[in-house]
Order: C-alpha cells, then structure tokens, then sequence
C-alpha cells in the first residue's frame, strides 16, 4: 500500500531520504508541467524543477502541515519559476489593455457576434499553428495571469487550492482567472476569425 503524501513528509521530515525520493517521483512531473508553463524552455523548466525540489529538500522540516502539501510544493514551484523568468526577462509581455479584449470606458466588454471554432477536415493541418498559438499566447501572458491558469486549467486545482498555493484570495483567483481566459478567448477568436 502506498504511503500518503503526509506520511511520506514526515518521513522525509526525520532524513529519510527513500521517501523523499518517493515524494519527487510522485509531484515531478506536475512540477515539470508547471514550470514548463512559465519558463516555456524545457531545459531551464528542468532547472526550475531541480531548484524546487533541491529548496523542498532543505525546507522540509519547516513544513508544519497548515495545507496540503502539494499547495506548498506548487507555492515553492511557482516562486522558483518566477525567480528564474526575473533573472532571463527576454520575453515581451502582453498587455492587458492592448491584447485583451475589448471594454468601454464604463467597464463594459463589448460584445462580438461568437465565431464558429470547429475545425473541419481540410483544416486538420492548421492545428499545429493553433498549438503554436496557444503556446504563444500562454507564453505571452503576464506572470501572475498565466500562473493561475495553468494551476487551474492545466493542473486542474479548484481555485482554493490555488489561493492557498500562491498565497492570494479566491476572489482573487477568480478575478485574474476570468481576465486569463478571456486574453486567451480573444486570440483564439482573432485566429479563427481570419481562417
């Protein structure tokens, strides 16, 4: 029978170093995915994750157990992947207002006509540019935006899992999660629009 997550830390926790590999093999690969989504360059997301479980690995015996403890390795991922994009700060980000969609001076979206999105067959070819696209503009997106989608739509957190993981409020998640998806909404809508 596996061991649970709080019975393989508090093994970790006394220098057991067997579960403490058991914990990386269980979470690397939604720390990868994570830190891929931020980093967008698969060896410097590896880095992001050596990184995080190495500062995972040295601050273990402070975990007290207050949450989950995959909330607290996706807040040391996340803040591990946000130091790195500090220190490389090559990648232009979209602005909210120029990209986003479109409101009035009252806060209002203006609302346009909804675009048929399904792809036919014949299309079928275009479907690595919109892979392409998706990366673009996920890539695109300001830090604290993307973070939030790819913990909730990617990772599949509710928003309280993700509050707890980036230390924020749900109003909060919810907030930049709406603002995300609708940038996201817009490029998809702009792409299908011209095809």
């Amino acid at each position: 029978m596996p061991m649970t997550d709080v019975e393989l830390v508090k093994k970790a926790q006394t220098g057991d170093y067997p579960a403490f590999e058991d914990l990386v093999r269980r979470y690397q690969d939604r720390v990868y995915r994570l830190a891929l989504g931020m980093i967008q360059v698969p060896a410097e997301a590896e880095e992001v994750v050596q990184d995080t479980f190495l500062n995972i690995f040295k601050n273990i015996k402070e975990f007290r157990g207050d949450a989950a403890i995959s909330s607290w390795i996706f807040r040391v991922t996340a803040n591990t992947a946000l130091m790195a994009l500090r220190r490389q700060r090559r990648k232009p980000h979209l602005s909210l207002e120029d990209a986003g969609p479109d409101f009035s001076e009252d806060g209002t979206r203006h609302v346009q006509e909804p675009t048929d999105w399904t792809i036919k067959p014949n299309e079928l070819v275009l479907s690595g540019e919109l892979k392409e696209l998706i990366q673009t503009t996920m890539a695109n997106l300001p830090e604290k935006y993307r973070l939030v989608l790819l913990l909730k739509d990617v990772e599949g957190l509710s928003n309280e899992e993700v509050a707890e993981a980036l230390g924020l409020t749900v109003p909060t998640v919810k907030a930049r999660l709406h603002r995300s998806r609708l940038i996201v909404r817009d490029q998809l809508d702009h792409y299908f629009r011209n095809q």
